[in-house]
Order: structure tokens, then C-alpha cells, then sequence
């Protein structure tokens, strides 16, 4: 191919795309070296990849069916308090018990608070979960750690019984307090100027109860909680001696996590006169109105928590990949991918004989894995074994595709005519996008639910798909057709 032509065919919007997205992919890796002389680049790997530990925890909780002849409300408090555990209405037969319990322990306990349990499953509810998830993550993130998976298995019935924690480049030891451990949470008053009074710590924090509004039905958004008995006695007793009763608005309270402030407000008239009489043990922090003040409570909630989950959990299992096997595993996971596509190229030359046709489709197919890795470099998306098999599906989808276009421009053994070959290809990249078409729908349930060893295989997957049908296989109708007018 002589200068003009190479020119021509690199100017084409198609080819160019193709190469401006292969370019801005390898700066989006950046491969280099780093001071050690260790090659390094912007991937993140996952847990097969690199040293890590995983636990796996299950929930010390279960789901419950029930009937009554009682108020419901009513015969919750009494459940409540005859089991001593907080009890969450989840729909008008199903109940949450936030505290272990067999089957043979509540039935007798179900009888004397008024009701009868019909059905028990291990575990809590979707939106319990999602909590808890949402909790480990901002731990976890607030702590620093980079990399860390958290993922539930919600079953069919809407019940979770474990929750699976991933964390890349921590160990085991490390791992286990990074779930444990809770957070310095402390509130305190504003007395004068910017000096402020001690008022109590997170463990006289008894209960935190879920985001909701105030008064119900109302667009305001916050937190209640409630206090033991000497933190409430606390609570009054400083709020009295900083003057916060007599002047609310000029004494605001302050709370604290790891000694960075989380909430800030001045106490309501009606808490400080109700303070001013006597202690109070429920509160209610007001974060404001709309979708602002729904967030601000969900992430005070997490706060007043300081880390702590709303149901207990344990260990169901645990492991970890240590720094040589992690790297025997990343070296073994490379060597694939190149033995597929040395197969691919074997494979395409017995077909076609000819060089020409294996080395666009080969170049081509290694282009799609390197813009995949620029995306997942950019997205942050965890490079692990089940994201390389994805990976290895393209290879294998996208050779079938251009095998399409090219006997479809082949169709009678030379090359045609222009026009016959833009009929053709346009032909070719139908059926190659309702194929297309057919992978996504097939994927996209896998990407969807909460499998979280299948979910990256079905993403890269759907990616993959996706960069074919919009950038690499127009670039190799235009590509492939200059190689064989030669």
C-alpha cells in the first residue's frame, strides 16, 4: 500500500476512530515502569489478581411470615419487647427480627405475643441489606481502601443471608478489623464563641432507626434515635449548663466522627423546652427537605452508626490470595489471552490462506481488547478472572463477526464492485448487530443481579458487543476492503 492510499484509508472517519480510541485506551492504561523497575499501569485488579483477603459474613437475622388477630403495630411492640430485639414490618405477612433466633425458639414466643409464625427464612430483607452494603462501602471508602468489593446474594424471596466483602492489597488480620471496627462518634454543644462542650459518646446511642420524614407525609427528612438512660440524663444536664435550653438558637449541636464534623444544627424549641423540664431519650436530627435532605439523612444514619451494622453478623468464611500468587495468576491470565489470539490467527489463516485477511482481523481484535482496558482503566473497573473471561469471549464473538464481513464481501471469491461491496457490508453489519443484539439481551440479566462473580464477565461482555458494532467493525469493513483490492 503506497503512501496516498495509506493516507486515504487512515483519514476515513471510520479507521481514524478506531485509532484515536486505541491511542487515548493505552494513555488511559499507562503502561510504565515505576522506581523498582516493576511494569505498572492505571488497571485495577481484583482479588484473583493480586494479594487480598475476602469474607464472606452471614446475617444474624431472619425473615418471618406471620398472622395476628391483634393490631399489627401493636403486636410488634410486644414481639419487640418479648424478644428483646428490634422488629422491622416489611409487608403486611412478613416480618424482619434483627436478632438470631431458631424456628423452635419463636413459635412459642409468637404464640404468647398474640400471633402465630407461619414462615422463617435465615437472613434479612432486600432493603436491610442494601443498608448494610452501603455502610461497609462508606467505611471502608472513609477508611481508605482502595479496590474493596462489597456485594450481597438477594434470593428470589427478596431475603439475604450473606454478604460477600472483597479487599485487594489487604491482608486477613487487616481485613477482619477493617469490618469490625466502629468509629470515635461523639456530639457535642456549642457554648460560647467557637468553644464547644463534651455531651456524650456513640455508645450511649441505644437505637438508630431509618431515614424518614417528619412529621410523616411532610417533604422534611431525618434521623431519630434514642439514647440510654445516662447519656439522655447527659444530654440534659449539659444542654441546661451551656444555656442551649434558654438560647437554642445560638448554641448549636455538633456531631462528631473520628473528630470530623458530620451534623450541625441548632436544637429545636421544642427539644429545648421539653429539655428544660426534664431528659428525654428520643431525638429526632433534622437534615432538611427534598431529595438534599433525604441524602443527608441516609448518610447520617450511616454516621450515628459509626460504622456499626444494624444486624449482627459472622464469619461463614474466609480467604485470601497472597502477593506470589496473585502475580503467577496475572502472568498465567496474560498468557491466555495471547494464546487466544495467536488460536484465533492459526485458526483464521487454515480458513483463508491469506495474510492479508489474518492480520487486520488479528489487529483488530487485539484493538477491541485494548480499548476495553482503557474503559475499565478510566471506570475503575476491577480487572479478576471472570472480567479476562469476558475478555476472551470477545476475542472469540469478534472474530465470528468479521468472518461475516468478510464472506459476505467474499461472497462469490473476488472482490466487487464498490457499490456491490457497500450492499454487501451493510448486509454483513446487520446480521452482525441482531447477533449483537441477541449477546446484550443474554448478558444483561447476568449484569443485572447480584451474582457478583458473573456480573464483570457480563459487563466486559456487553462492552465488548458494543465497541465491535460501533467502532471496530465499520473500521474493518473499510479496512479489509482496501487489503483486498491489492
Amino acid at each position: 500500500m503506497n503512501g496516498p492510499e495509506l493516507k486515504a484509508l487512515v483519514s476515513d472517519w471510520r479507521v481514524a476512530t478506531l485509532i484515536i480510541l486505541i491511542l487515548l485506551s493505552v494513555v488511559a492504561i499507562f503502561p510504565h515502569f515505576d522506581s523498582q523497575g516493576n511494569m505498572v499501569s492505571n488497571l485495577q485488579y481484583g482479588l484473583d489478581l493480586q494479594q487480598g483477603s475476602w469474607l464472606q459474613l452471614e446475617f444474624r437475622a431472619e425473615v418471618v411470615g406471620f398472622t395476628t388477630d391483634h393490631p399489627v403495630d401493636e403486636f410488634i411492640a410486644n414481639l419487640s419487647k418479648k424478644l428483646d430485639a428490634e422488629v422491622l414490618y416489611i409487608d403486611p405477612t412478613h416480618l424482619e427480627i434483627r436478632k438470631y433466633y431458631s424456628q423452635a425458639e419463636l413459635d412459642p414466643i409468637f404464640t404468647a405475643a398474640g400471633g402465630k409464625l407461619t414462615t422463617y427464612q435465615p437472613g434479612v430483607s432486600k432493603s436491610t441489606s442494601e443498608d448494610v452494603k452501603r455502610i461497609l462501602e462508606n467505611k471502608i471508602n472513609t477508611l481508605g481502601t482502595k479496590d474493596a468489593k462489597v456485594n450481597t446474594l438477594v434470593g428470589m424471596n427478596n431475603v439475604a443471608r450473606y454478604i460477600r466483602v472483597e479487599l485487594a492489597g489487604v491482608d486477613m488480620k487487616q481485613a477482619q478489623n477493617l469490618v469490625g471496627k466502629q468509629g470515635k462518634f461523639e456530639i457535642r454543644v456549642m457554648t460560647t464563641g467557637n468553644q464547644s462542650e463534651h455531651v456524650l459518646f456513640g455508645d450511649a446511642i441505644t437505637r438508630v432507626q431509618n431515614p424518614s420524614q417528619s412529621p410523616a407525609g411532610s417533604d422534611k427528612w431525618g434521623v431519630g434515635f434514642t439514647l440510654s438512660d445516662a447519656g439522655a440524663a447527659a444530654f440534659q444536664q449539659v444542654a441546661i449548663k451551656s444555656g442551649a435550653t434558654a438560647d437554642p438558637e445560638h448554641h448549636e449541636l455538633v456531631m462528631l466522627l473520628d473528630n470530623k464534623s458530620v451534623f450541625s444544627a441548632p436544637l429545636s424549641t421544642d427539644l429545648a423546652r421539653e429539655l428544660q423540664a426534664g431528659s428525654t431519650r428520643d431525638l429526632f436530627a433534622s437534615t432538611g427537605s427534598g431529595k438534599t435532605g433525604s441524602d443527608a439523612a441516609t448518610n447520617l444514619e450511616i454516621h450515628l452508626r459509626a460504622g456499626a451494622l444494624p444486624v449482627d453478623v459472622s464469619i461463614a468464611g474466609s480467604g485470601g490470595v497472597s502477593a506470589p500468587l496473585g502475580e503467577r495468576y496475572k502472568m498465567m491470565a496474560l498468557l491466555a489471552g495471547i494464546f487466544a489470539l495467536i488460536t484465533v490467527g492459526l485458526v483464521i489463516y487454515f480458513r483463508y490462506r491469506e495474510p492479508s485477511i489474518v492480520l487486520p482481523m488479528v489487529l483488530i481484535n487485539a484493538s477491541e481488547i485494548i480499548i476495553l482496558l482503557g474503559i475499565m482503566s478510566l471506570i475503575k473497573f476491577q480487572l479478576d478472572l471472570p472480567t479476562i473471561a469476558g475478555l476472551i469471549a470477545v476475542v472469540g464473538t469478534g472474530i465470528d463477526q468479521l468472518v461475516v464481513i468478510t464472506d459476505e464481501i467474499l461472497h462469490e471469491g473476488k472482490v466487487p464492485s464498490p457499490n456491490l461491496y457497500l450492499k454487501r457490508l451493510a448486509r454483513a453489519l446487520g446480521i452482525i448487530v441482531v447477533a449483537a443484539a441477541t449477546v446484550v439481551i443474554a448478558m444483561l440479566p447476568l449484569a443485572l443481579m447480584d451474582l457478583s462473580t458473573l456480573k464483570g464477565f457480563a459487563i466486559i461482555t456487553i462492552l465488548g458487543v458494543l465497541v465491535g458494532i460501533v467502532v471496530t467493525r465499520p473500521a474493518y469493513g473499510k479496512i479489509i476492503m482496501q487489503m483486498l483490492s491489492k
